[in-house]
Order: C-alpha cells, then structure tokens, then sequence
C-alpha cells in the first residue's frame, strides 16, 4: 500500500489569520492540527498544542486571542512525502511529527495524519504490549501547571487521577480551548492572577472510556476509530490505572516489532 492510497485532504488556513479562526476551524472538522498556507504555498503546521503553548506564554498576559495570528504558533518544521513512499516506510515518520504531507514538487496532495495511518494498519498482541507509562493529572492540579508538563513531555492527554481513582482526561484540546475563553472574556491586567486558579476540574472531560491490559491491540485499534481518540487509558483487572494507549503507541509498537 502506498501513501497516495490512505491520504486525505488537507485543511489549511493562511498565516495571516487569526488564532481564533485556526480553533474554530479545527473545532467545525474535528481536527488537532492544520496546515499553514503563505500565499497558497506551504508554510508550516499549527497545531492544538501550538496554540496552548502561544496562549499560556507570559509575554502575552492581557492580550486577547482575538489579537494572535497563526504565524505566531506555526511550525515550519514538516515532514514532505512522495505520494508513491509505502506506508510501511510512512510510519516511521509518523513517529516523529504529527502529519506527513503528501507533494507533487510545490503542489500539496493530501496529508496522512495519525488517524489515517491507524485506518491503513492491523495490529497483533494486546494493549499491554504497546501502552505506555502513563503520565497523570490531578483534578486539583492547576491548569498552567498542567499546560507546561504537556508542553515538557510532548503529550497531548492525561488520564485525570482524585482520590486514586481514574475520573477523566484533560487533553491539548481541553487546554487550548479553555484558554481561549479566559483570554477572551478575561481583562487583559487580571488574566496572570485568574489564570493561576483555573484548575483541571474545570476543563477536563469525565466519562472516560478506557481499555484493559489484555485487550487485543486491534479491538483497541478498531475502538480508538470509532470513538474518535487519540488516547484511551488501561487499567489492570483491579480497575487500576496502570498504561496509556495514544496512537503514537501503535506506531512505536509495529516499528519494535520489525
């Protein structure tokens, strides 16, 4: 199989733009990420955890979201491909940035994000083969706290821990839009003390589905897809939090396994 055959098309916003307007485009297709335009060539990427990066910087305390551009949160850093490279040789890649995008000389083609990969491969083992150690939050943790752990350890969710108890997730996503809000309706001289008492609780996700250590990975597979998530946390036959499963985690598992 090759990469042309699982790609898709690409949403894209010009850098120019407003930060604002990058979320609320991610928020209308169920996105993490776009690619950046300059004058309708490639410029970059932006992603969810770009955005919380650029919105929980102390140099913009009292500035609005409203006020950012996209140039302010791209990475130019990306990952070209060959449309005719073999997914095999893709999910290499794939360990090491979020998207691939797929050109033609200066033409964009497509792009192949973790989500598409996840749909092109098959899994064999179970979930404790892949998962790895989770990293975890409080709900009394506060979020800035939170933010800059995400940021340190490039992840993108945590597992949500009270009282020893698994209770929800908080992700990039939570974060970034949380953080939009409070620059919003916040006054610019108020935002550095309030935003110092927004805790986890307050943004986090609860319901959480979650997998067992002796789930089939691609039961595991097929239930991330269907359920739309970049994450879901194991627990042992205690009901005890002890792995995560992202699809990153996939991809290192079938690269070891070679």
């Amino acid at each position: 199989m090759l990469i042309k055959d699982i790609m898709t098309e690409p949403v894209s916003i010009d850098k120019s733009e407003r930060i604002t307007q990058a979320l609320d485009i991610m928020e209308k297709h169920d996105l993490r990420r776009l690619l950046v335009t300059n004058d309708g060539n490639l410029a970059g990427t932006i992603t969810m955890r770009q955005i919380a990066r650029v919105l929980g910087t102390r140099q913009r305390v009292g500035m609005p979201a409203t006020s950012l551009h996209v140039a302010s949160a791209t990475s130019d850093t990306v990952i070209k491909v060959d449309p005719d490279m073999k997914v095999d040789d893709a999910v290499f890649l794939l360990q090491k940035t979020s998207v691939l995008v797929v050109m033609e000389g200066e033409e964009i083609l497509g792009w192949v994000r973790p989500k598409d990969m996840l749909k092109a491969i098959r899994m064999t083992g179970m979930a404790a083969d892949a998962m790895r150690t989770p990293l975890t939050a409080n709900s009394s943790d506060r979020l800035v706290h939170v933010r800059r752990v995400m940021l340190d350890q490039d992840v993108g969710r945590f597992p949500v821990m009270e009282g020893g108890k698994l209770v929800g997730m908080i992700s990039e996503r939570d974060v970034a839009k949380s953080l939009r809000a409070f620059r919003d309706l916040v006054q610019g001289g108020q935002q550095d003390p309030r935003i110092k008492n927004l805790l986890v609780s307050d943004v986090m996700s609860r319901g959480v589905k979650s997998l067992w250590v002796d789930t089939p990975l691609e039961e595991a597979r097929k239930k991330m897809l269907e359920e739309d998530l970049g994450g879901m946390p194991v627990l042992n036959q205690k009901n005890e939090l002890v792995g995560m499963l992202t699809r990153r985690c996939f991809f290192d598992h079938l690269v070891k396994s070679r």
